[in-house]
């Protein structure tokens, strides 16, 4: 279903006493352990993002909380930059980005009921406390960006002396890249499609007629994530699954059973159990197109005959993709491949479908791989394996991987330079601002491992206290 982002909070939680025990501040129930500048920090939102941090299963090669304490202490400078910047706040991401993490968080915890207890405050008062993380990250991230591209222009002469200044060893290497083409023929996608709906009618049928749905969803699903459950998705925000699939599922009264409704994952039934306001749980049946093996090798016949012609130099590959190819993408172009993120038409290996990659590993410059099934790059958008595909590669060029160099790979080492040069902006910002900022810390953090080791002279002496 869909992609929710990383939920990152601050909002400040009471600490458990089975907590405290693990942590040098025992017995504290809440406390100020950093100023920066008219900001501060609090034990309780450093607790807020452990907690966050453990419940999605992440975690650290360093002391937890100095790693969060350090993040957020980077974090203020920024924003108190920000204020004095005049940004602004967009807030449309923060209203979208304040709806994901909700419904992130109750997918994984059961409802509004479960995220309410497991933070113990009202709904109203977690989403007014996020709303403020969400709007102080906002400007954070304007900042961080305002400070890295304000780097003066990287000329070519920069880049020249970037490399001289290195030796070979540490220069980036630019690994083995492909251009390529194909011819694509598809299998008969709608005599699948009318093949799968029968299937699951008659599955559909059956529960209608007394039997289990969650009986048949364990014997017949192909959605591996719920199939050993009987089916059961869990209870979850409508918002993160597809459009189509919520919709019907809002739509039924529990216990009944959905015609079929037909979504990028494939075809399903739909029984709800539950319904909670925008959320529901609901068992389901999932059946994806199967292809024959009349139509592999109708396909494969074709494409073996086009790859004879285009062998014996009676047909060019860029004329057969033009006329036999059935992906559009590629064929008006003579079957030349992109990469759908870059528009680049050179590919690294980790960048090929594998069973592409398996066809063409052995082949030189202008060879042609014998027919081959794959997948079409559709589902790339989706984050799915896309659609069965029929097709032959041929290999235009391969490019070996090398030393990158001033002539040949200039636009890779130009973002190269520009990334660092970034860095350095950004770190040397931090470094003023720690130096020229007031900042404090609490004793608590004096034996951590920071990264910057400019934090522990803020630490505040036993005398100060």
């Amino acid at each position: 279903m869909k992609t929710i982002v990383r939920i990152l909070a601050t909002a400040a939680v009471m600490l458990a006493p089975t907590v405290l025990r693990a942590q040098k501040y025992q017995g504290i129930i809440d406390k100020s352990v950093a100023v920066v500048g008219n900001e501060m920090v609090t034990v309780s939102q450093i607790e807020q993002e452990v907690q966050m941090m453990r419940a999605q299963g992440l975690s650290s090669d360093r002391n937890l909380r100095c790693e969060i304490l350090e993040q957020m202490l980077e974090s203020k400078l920024f924003l108190m930059q920000a204020r004095i910047d005049s940004l602004t706040v967009n807030k449309d991401m923060v209203e979208s980005n304040l709806s994901q993490r909700l419904d992130q968080l109750k997918a994984q915890l059961g409802g509004e009921d479960e995220v309410v207890k497991y933070f113990g405050k009202s709904l109203y008062k977690l989403r007014t406390e996020w709303r403020k993380t969400l709007e102080d990250q906002s400007l954070t991230q304007q900042e961080q960006q305002q400070v890295a591209s304000g780097i003066a222009e990287v000329t070519p002469y920069d880049v020249e002396k970037w490399i001289e200044g290195r030796e070979e060893a540490d220069l980036p290497v630019v690994p083995m890249k492909y251009q390529l083409r194909q011819v694509c023929i598809y299998p008969d996608r709608e005599a699948a499609k009318i093949a799968v709906k029968e299937r699951l009618l008659a599955i559909r049928e059956r529960i209608l007629n007394g039997e289990k749905f969650s009986t048949l969803a364990t014997l017949y699903s192909q959605d591996p994530g719920s199939r050993n459950r009987g089916g059961e998705l869990g209870m979850a925000p409508k918002s993160i699954f597809w459009s189509q699939f919520s919709d019907a599922a809002m739509s039924l009264k529990p216990g009944a059973v959905s015609q079929i409704v037909e979504t990028p994952d494939g075809f399903h039934i739909i029984q709800v159990i539950d319904k909670k306001g925008d959320m529901f749980n609901a068992r389901h049946i999932l059946l994806k197109p199967e292809y024959t093996s009349e139509d592999r090798e109708k396909a494969f016949k074709t494409l073996d005959s086009l790859k004879t012609e285009i062998d014996a130099e009676a047909l060019s590959f860029e004329l057969a993709a033009k006329f036999y190819s059935q992906d559009p993408a590629t064929k008006t172009n003579g079957g030349q491949m992109a990469d759908l993120n870059t528009g680049s038409s050179y590919f690294e290996i980790d960048q090929l479908k594998p069973q592409d990659y398996r066809a063409i590993a052995g082949l030189k410059e202008g060879e042609i791989c014998d027919p081959i099934e794959s997948r079409d790059t559709e589902g790339d958008l989706f984050g799915r394996e896309g659609n069965v595909v029929y097709k032959i590669i041929k290999v235009d060029k391969i490019l070996p991987a090398h030393t990158a160099t001033f002539h040949n790979d200039y636009n890779q080492l130009l973002d190269q330079v520009k990334n660092e040069k970034a860095r350095e902006a950004i770190d040397k910002f931090i470094e003023d601002k720690i130096k020229e900022t007031y900042i404090v810390l609490d004793p608590l953090f004096a034996d951590c491992d920071f990264n910057r080791t400019e934090w522990l002279t803020k630490v505040k002496k036993p005398a100060e206290e």
